[in-house]
This record gives C-alpha cells, sequence and structure tokens, in this order.
C-alpha cells in the first residue's frame, strides 16, 4: 500500500502533459483533473454515477461529483497532498475506461447498447 508521504504531487505543467498523452478528456482546473461525462437521461447519469461510486470505493480514492440530469462531473485530487498525484491519474484512467467502453465497436460477443433507438441511449460516447 501506498504511504502518503511516497506520493508525488505533480506540477501543473506535468499534469498537464500527462492529460494531453493520457487523459485527453481531462483537464486541469483550479487544482483538480476535471471531466464532464454527458448523458441523455437522468438513468444514464445514474448509471454512471454508480459506476463511478463503485471504481471510488473500490480505489479508496474519492472524487467530487456534480450530478444534473444530463451531466456528471467529476473532479479529481489527492487531499492529503493538496495536489494531483498518480491516484488521480490512475483512478481518472480507470473511470474513463469503463464509462467510455463500447463492446459493440470491439468486435466483441457483447453488443452494446443500440445506438439508433433513443429508447436505450444512456451516455453520450466521446467517439
Amino acid at each position: 500500500m501506498t504511504i502518503d508521504k511516497d506520493l508525488k504531487v505533480y506540477t501543473e505543467e506535468e499534469v498537464t502533459t500527462r492529460l494531453t498523452k493520457e487523459l485527453p478528456h481531462w483537464h486541469l482546473e483550479n487544482g483538480w483533473i476535471r471531466r464532464k461525462y454527458r448523458t441523455e437521461s437522468w438513468k444514464g447519469t445514474l448509471m454512471v454515477v454508480a459506476t463511478i461510486g463503485h471504481l471510488a470505493e473500490a480505489a479508496w480514492h474519492h472524487p467530487d461529483l456534480t450530478v444534473s440530469y444530463g451531466f456528471v462531473i467529476v473532479k479529481l485530487m489527492t487531499h492529503s497532498k493538496n495536489g494531483i498525484s498518480d491516484r488521480d491519474f490512475e483512478l481518472a484512467k480507470k473511470i474513463e475506461d469503463v464509462v467510455q467502453w463500447q463492446p459493440g465497436k470491439e468486435g466483441s460477443a457483447l453488443e452494446g447498447t443500440p445506438v439508433d433507438d433513443p429508447r436505450f441511449k444512456y451516455i453520450r460516447y466521446d467517439s
């Protein structure tokens, strides 16, 4: 287990560089790394929040969330270090991978949500 005192806090320049390379839909804002996920409905919003909640609890690293009918904003910072650490990057990457997962585009046996039927849309994917 990583001890807080051993965690590196990244400079603004280092954070921006890593976000550009690793998490292009995230950005640095007021000391937090931040991402807005757009959803199609309240159902989609709740599904995204529940997913993030599970990942955060499993990681024991908890983001701040802003929740509305059509979006979820995720903000991460290592509070004990008052900055951005590997904990933030790693949880952001896991959230990104799971929330943006589209099995139908992977040639998977899993079809994915039907995109042509508005009854089943729940998130606006980036690609």
